[in-house]
């Protein structure tokens, strides 16, 4: 007879976990292990285009090769991450060997510790066995998880439910709607279609936010959980994948800036084929999927193959970083008006389309994205049209985690404080009065 698992929560903080594998299986589950304060230790040959841009922000240690057992000295706990079995057997019996608790995704049965469905909820963190069967912990996991959004909610505050694997759960006071909503390609379609008399699926471009994972929308989480496909960008955050049902297939379709990307096209292709074949596919991107995101492409492409599409609005870090870090885009008497612009492109760069000269001359606020590669000649540019130089400044890195930075400057410092600081993207650039409205 099996025996019940006995629950304990983990004080990583500090701790070495070891972490073998660096797949998608790997993806999921470091984040939540960073997020516990865990000081990880990745073994594996090659990473995914996400745990690569944590490697190279400082986030994890990274050692290119396969495992050896002198890897496991001063672990706490060790993550087997690949599909190999006998690779992974032979982690798991050194881990035996030194008594070190370890768990596998090939084989639960093999393990000495499982993974839990886990749900948070502010400072409140649930954790649900299901007896070894995953897809019992997740319903167990989002039944609770609708419980704690009712029962913590503000008094009067409606919460929409989760839904299960293929739920079509309403928001109140909208029963009865159509699920189709009238419209153009922007309408939010949430039914399957029929192309060429065959059933295909459907596809969510749906905004997770700009970092912080209970800043996605409720019905992006909703639409998250009944995925059988999540494409899914580097800065998505990584809690949420974390709670992926185990049978979803997840596309790392990271655009790490200047480095290793995978082709728009081949991530519209993705989305068509998935959704084609009768899958429900969730493109999970960062902030907003309209907001530099291109999603107004990977929409033309599902529509010119006869895949409905639906759009979730997410919350921007354009606004969220600024608010993040004090600073109000708009205040009154101070500004009455934001720019939100790319700065992937420099000034003078012939493909660019922003209009510096003219950005130079408004007193309102100047939001940039993307912007940090090229922000010395951003400046120059601003200051050469007529901005002073004197102008508040300010440098919000990750916004609204754990690691956020914020630094602030002046128009022609700002860009020599960055390096200083040795400040990172993701982050976002605030220029104008607003700067300094709320400090101090």
């Amino acid at each position: 007879m099996t025996s019940n698992p006995y629950p304990l929560g983990l004080r990583l903080h500090g701790r070495r976990v070891v972490v073998v594998g660096g797949g998608t299986v790997a993806t999921r589950r470091v984040p939540a292990l960073l997020d516990a304060g865990a000081d990880v230790l990745l073994v594996a040959p090659e990473l995914t285009p996400a745990l690569r841009a944590r490697a190279d922000a400082g986030r994890l240690r990274w050692v290119p090769r396969r495992f050896v057992p002198e890897d496991l000295d001063g672990a706490w706990l060790v993550q087997v991450a690949v599909d190999d079995p006998m690779a992974a057997a032979s982690v798991s019996a050194v881990a035996a060997e030194r008594r070190i608790f370890c768990v596998r995704a090939d084989d639960r049965t093999a393990a000495t510790a499982w993974t839990p469905a886990v749900t948070r909820h502010g400072p409140v963190t649930v954790a649900v066995l299901g007896g070894g069967d995953p897809h019992r912990a997740m319903t167990v996991r989002d039944a609770v998880r609708d419980l704690l959004a009712v029962r913590l909610a503000p008094a009067g505050a409606a919460a929409a439910p989760s839904g299960g694997h293929g739920a079509s759960a309403v928001p109140p006071g909208q029963a009865g709607a159509a699920a189709a909503p009238p419209g153009g390609l922007g309408a939010g379609v949430t039914e399957a279609g029929v192309t060429g008399g065959r059933q295909v699926g459907r596809v969510a471009l749906v905004g997770a936010g700009p970092g912080d994972p209970e800043l996605i929308t409720v019905k992006g989480w909703r639409l998250l959980t009944e995925a059988d496909v999540v494409v899914a960008d580097r800065l998505v955050p990584g809690l949420l994948l974390d709670e992926l049902r185990p049978d979803v297939e997840l596309v790392d379709a990271s655009k790490i800036p200047y480095g290793p990307s995978r082709a728009q096209e081949e991530i519209n292709q993705i989305l068509v084929d998935r959704a084609l074949a009768g899958a429900f596919v969730v493109r999970l991107k960062g902030g907003d999927p309209y907001v530099f995101g291109r999603g107004g492409e990977e929409l033309l492409a599902c529509a010119a193959a006869g895949v409905p599409v639906t759009v979730v609005p997410g919350v921007t870090s354009s606004i969220a970083a600024p608010a993040a870090a004090g600073i109000p885009v708009t205040h009154r008497g101070v500004a009455h008006e934001f720019t939100v612009v790319s700065g992937h492109l420099a000034p003078d760069a012939p493909a660019s389309l922003v209009r510096w000269d003219a950005l130079a001359g408004l007193h309102g606020t100047l939001v940039i994205l993307m912007g940090l590669k090229n922000l010395a000649a951003i400046t120059a540019t601003l200051i050469a049209h007529g901005r002073s130089p004197q102008t508040p400044a300010a440098v919000v890195q990750e916004a609204t985690t754990g690691t956020q930075r914020v630094l602030r400057s002046t128009l022609d410092a700002v860009a020599a404080d960055v390096l200083t600081a040795e400040v990172r993207p993701p982050a976002v650039v605030v220029v104008g009065d607003v700067v300094n409205t709320l400090d101090g």
